[in-house]
């Protein structure tokens, strides 16, 4: 009898055991693996942002999105993690616009030199009605676009000093692969190579080109400061980053969960974008300290810079259409006054 009682015990504590890793085994089939890469390294606040997305969405989905950051191009270079978000093998990114322009032509409206005056008409510009525009552009290329993300204003960095317009004159200045960034190093009289952003510091240091164009946050990261004498304070153009998904991806998961990561995505692009300007003047204040010269463009030269590269913008009329970047030309005047 107590045989039989024993058997039947174990029956039952091996059923429960069975149910348990039955359960076990069904919520982990709920839960959702995301990966999100960017070319960023971890002290940004880009990363940081993406840390906290994964924060929140894991927390507002209550846990059914699990996410693993790869900062810092882990997961492969702009184009690369474009490829992997058409194909549905990563699911989440944050690239510049300037490095997919040519899966999305358009939003090389927002890489042309002296379109904003400042951040905050840029930003309006951004979560308007252009800025959505361009965004939901990157549908037909099997991507998401949810929000416009900051780097910030763009200076020039060089291995001579960059004060006037004729300072260009025979320089080499690494660009990203966009026909419309090189266009404006011609327009202002250097000789623009285009060159992969890891190669870039060691291109730098070993004098394959003279000189670079990033935001500060972006100088400092990368620590371009070291093999650079002089930075000059430009703000000649803009460079912004799209967060996106996936398109294969996301249309495929619950209405709830899809609210969850626009609205987290975009309520995140205005705290990473606070976060890259209130981190502007120690970011400066590195490059001083390291002996790297900083000299402030003129607004006499910059007039002349913004005369030169002028013609730059109509090479983007046929792209996004001349009824839109005439509407863009009247919201910036608009709005900065």
């Amino acid at each position: 009898m107590k045989l039989k009682f024993s058997k039947l015990v174990l029956c039952v504590f091996l059923m429960m055991i069975m149910l348990i890793l039955i359960s076990f085994a069904s919520n982990r089939q709920d839960v959702i693996k995301v990966s999100y890469g960017h070319g960023f390294m971890e002290e940004t606040p880009h990363n940081q942002s993406a840390l906290k997305f994964k924060e929140l969405v894991e927390e507002r989905t209550g846990g059914k999105i699990m996410i693993e950051i790869f900062p810092n191009g882990q997961l492969g270079s702009a184009r690369e993690m474009f490829e992997s978000l058409q194909m549905g093998s990563q699911e989440i990114a944050l690239l510049p616009t300037a490095r997919i322009s040519g899966f999305a032509p358009k939003l090389q409206l927002l890489d042309l030199p002296f379109l904003f005056p400042n951040r905050e008409v840029a930003y309006q510009i951004f979560d308007g009605e252009i800025g959505q525009s361009l965004l939901a552009s990157l549908e037909q290329t099997g991507v998401k676009g949810v929000a416009i993300y900051e780097d910030g204003f763009k200076h020039f960095t060089c291995n001579k000093p960059i004060r006037t317009l004729d300072d260009f004159k025979g320089t080499k200045f690494r660009t990203m692969e966009s026909p419309i960034i090189m266009k404006q190093f011609e327009a202002l009289g250097a000789n623009p190579v285009p060159i992969d952003f890891a190669e870039l510091y060691n291109a730098l240091q070993q004098g394959v080109v003279d000189g670079q164009e990033n935001p500060l946050v972006t100088i400092v990261a990368m620590r371009f400061y070291e093999v650079q004498d002089y930075l000059t304070l430009s703000g000649h153009a803009y460079l912004g980053h799209v967060l996106m998904f996936s398109k294969k991806w996301f249309d495929g998961l619950s209405a709830d969960i899809q609210k969850v990561l626009v609205d987290t995505g975009k309520e995140l692009a205005i705290w990473q974008r606070q976060a890259v300007a209130a981190e502007e003047e120690k970011y400066l204040q590195t490059i001083k300290d390291s002996g790297t010269e900083v000299i402030t463009l003129s607004d006499e030269e910059k007039a002349k810079m913004k005369e030169v590269t002028r013609p730059v913008h109509k090479l983007i009329e046929d792209i996004v259409g001349k009824e839109l970047l005439e509407k863009t030309y009247t919201q910036i005047e608009e709005l900065s006054k």
